[in-house]
């Protein structure tokens, strides 16, 4: 078997004495689906964090592609990356937010192409090309040359989806990327989300899509106070829920 793509070893996160994240286990392989969910508060987001290393994890192993994040082991302890190495790591991590978080001063292309020119110091042709090929791919060929303040928030979303892809990551972290969207903008997100899922995309997605969970996740992960409660087949999980407590939490949000 090869190697996960992401692999949770017993995660602790705490901020002081408050404790989010209470022994995290779980494993995505490549291509694979997961869906986080759970009220809010569960400690859904600050993990999804964590694997980019946008959030320091107090206890446990977290790696992916077989390299812990943020850290390196040596002679059996573990030592914190440079700040450097950990950009450089997280360059290879694509992440959705619910806020679009676009540049409003720079055009839709000048969006999208922002991460390779910055980080990758990459203003070749080759890419202007590739991110003019994402904003196909996501439907917003024609709207290169707006600004963000002249889309709806499903287009913007998209285009940070477009953003995301244009450095070429190896995961993609979706955090309620429809959380901020009128519900009539939901569903053009999730098509582009749906599309992604079937080219192969590695995802991690926190969602309060149970529908798009069930249809497109290869596996739901049911969170609670920090702990997984319930986690499996989206199909079986979400249609036969064995923990009274997501039991009770589909009973109000289906």
């Amino acid at each position: 078997m090869s190697e996960p793509m992401v692999r949770a070893e017993n995660v602790h996160k705490s901020f002081g004495h408050l404790e989010v994240l209470k022994g995290i286990d779980l494993e995505v392989r490549a291509g694979e689906v997961a869906c986080l969910l759970g009220p809010s508060g569960s400690g859904k987001s600050t993990f999804l964090r964590c694997i980019n290393h946008l959030e320091k994890i107090t206890a446990g192993r977290l790696s992916v592609d077989g390299e812990l994040v943020g850290y390196e082991e040596r002679r059996g302890r573990l030592y914190e990356l440079t700040e450097h190495r950990v950009c450089a790591k997280r360059a290879e991590i694509g992440m959705v937010f619910q806020r679009f978080n676009l540049f409003p001063h720079l055009t839709v292309l000048d969006n999208v192409l922002i991460g390779p020119r910055t980080v990758k110091k990459d203003r070749s042709a080759a890419t202007v090309d590739r991110a003019r090929a994402l904003l196909d791919r996501v439907g917003l060929a024609a709207k290169e040359s707006v600004y963000p303040g002249q889309l709806s928030g499903g287009q913007q979303q998209r285009v940070a989806i477009a953003r995301a892809l244009c450095m070429e990551p190896k995961l993609m972290l979706f955090d309620e990327p429809t959380s901020a969207l009128d519900p009539e903008l939901v569903g053009e997100v999730l098509d582009v989300m749906r599309q992604l899922a079937a080219d192969g995309m590695t995802m991690v997605v926190v969602t309060h899509e149970i529908g798009f969970a069930r249809e497109v996740g290869d596996t739901a992960y049911f969170m609670d106070g920090g702990v997984i409660l319930e986690s499996g087949d989206p199909r079986q999980v979400l249609v036969q829920p064995t923990h009274p407590r997501l039991q009770d939490f589909l009973s109000k949000v289906l």
